[in-house]
């Protein structure tokens, strides 16, 4: 971790503006929020402001507002939860910039958490206009970036910010980049990354990145669909990525070429369509019926992931290994989950659904590091530089003698 962190900054008194990633799932019936991991998430860092006495001014985006203001997606629920977790009271303004905004914070103690409306209510957000990161800006003296999730976003609260006020990167932040960055600089070998989800292309980047890094690469999902068709399996009515077979063709080979092993399903569960009705049944990849699909990997598949993995010292899983929504098609996934729980080995989980899945079943607390950023994370683990990580002050700003720049009331 090459970045300034609130470790390194005195925040005593100051106006801290954090931006955080409270994007979090919400009933659809009664608008409550049905997970908070991601406001768990952040807690360490809000609680290392409080107990400096900051004044901690949180920011969030929740859902896809589309830049106008809907009802259903004020920060209010979100605002209650963090007050119960907190065990103090926290408060939402009416907008997240402007003269009211202003006011509020103006009116904060230190210890005091003040949460601004949804940030996506301006369209200005995601176009990184200059005059809202200043108006942001006003609100504060310094600025932490802890919404990893959202790092490799371009918007006004990511990277526009920073043009204004020192810039460093938070307690998530920071543990997401020495996790992730870890596993690709120095894992303990053997090293797998079990791999699944819908599409190739998704992957692709980060598959060419790491294989020079990983021993072992087993392909789970819909994804498997695609790499068994570009070996010339039948696959049935499973979708595939016809634009992505000459690139798992070139993985594979590749994969040969570096020595890596590459496991694809022996035997995958079939059924005549994607419904919380239909029954699977199981069959080789070599007797696929024509009228089904693939929904989830075999017994037999499961038993040579098991082998694999269980040799491993680094583990890391990005991808559910079937339609893991429907449950009679998520067996591989659970089956996975369980193992990886049980295993001594580092496993790193890259966000996204296969968080969700660790999360759900009561097994996040087993696993190594449990990414909050699914885009985000593989795009990290690409060898992409992040934006939002990339705009935060680099440790070279304390020889520089910067340091009393954010010290600075």
């Amino acid at each position: 971790m090459d970045k300034l962190t609130v470790r390194d900054i005195d925040v005593g008194d100051k106006r801290v503006l954090v931006r955080v990633d409270f994007n979090v799932p919400l009933h659809e019936r009664t608008g409550a929020i049905s997970d908070d991991s991601r406001i768990q998430a952040t807690l360490p860092t809000i609680r290392y402001l409080i107990d400096r006495g900051a004044k901690v001014i949180l920011c969030s985006h929740l859902g896809r507002p589309g830049g106008k203001v809907v009802d259903q997606l004020r920060m209010t629920v979100v605002a209650q939860r963090v007050s119960q977790i907190l065990g103090k009271q926290v408060g939402v303004t009416k907008s997240c910039i402007g003269a009211e905004t202003e006011k509020s914070v103006g009116s904060l103690k230190s210890g005091d958490v003040l949460l601004l409306e949804n940030l996506r209510f301006h369209s200005a957000e995601e176009r990184d206009s200059p005059l809202f990161a200043r108006g942001l800006a006003r609100l504060a003296d310094v600025y932490v970036n802890d919404a990893f999730g959202t790092s490799h976003r371009g918007h006004a609260s990511i990277i526009g910010v920073n043009e204004h006020l020192p810039a460093v990167a938070g307690l998530l932040l920071e543990r997401e980049v020495i996790n992730l960055g870890g596993i690709l600089e120095n894992p303990a070998h053997p090293f797998a990354a079990l791999l699944g989800g819908a599409k190739v292309s998704d992957k692709v980047d980060m598959l060419e990145n790491i294989m020079g890094k990983v021993d072992c690469l087993l392909v789970g999902g819909g994804m498997a669909a695609t790499f068994l068709k570009a070996r010339s399996c039948e696959v049935g009515l499973s979708l595939i990525e016809v634009d992505s077979l000459d690139t798992a063709a070139g993985l594979m080979e590749k994969a040969l070429k570096n020595g890596v092993r590459l496991l694809l399903p022996s035997d995958v569960v079939v059924a005549d369509e994607i419904a919380a009705e239909a029954k699977g049944e199981t069959v080789s990849v070599e007797n696929i019926p024509p009228n089904k699909c693939i929904v989830d990997i075999g017994p037999q598949t499961m038993k040579s992931f098991y082998e694999e993995l269980r040799r491993c010292k680094t583990i890391f899983w990005n991808g559910p290994m079937g339609i893991y929504e429907i449950p009679q098609f998520g067996e591989g996934t659970r089956a996975m989950a369980k193992l990886l729980a049980s295993l001594s080995a580092a496993t790193i989980i890259g966000g996204g659904s296969t968080a969700e899945i660790v999360i759900n079943m009561g097994l996040a607390g087993k696993m190594t590091f449990v990414s909050t950023g699914g885009a985000a994370s593989l795009r990290f683990l690409g060898g992409e530089t992040l934006p939002g990580v990339e705009a935060l002050l680099d440790k070279g700003a304390i020889l520089e003698g910067r340091v009393k720049k954010l010290t600075a009331p």
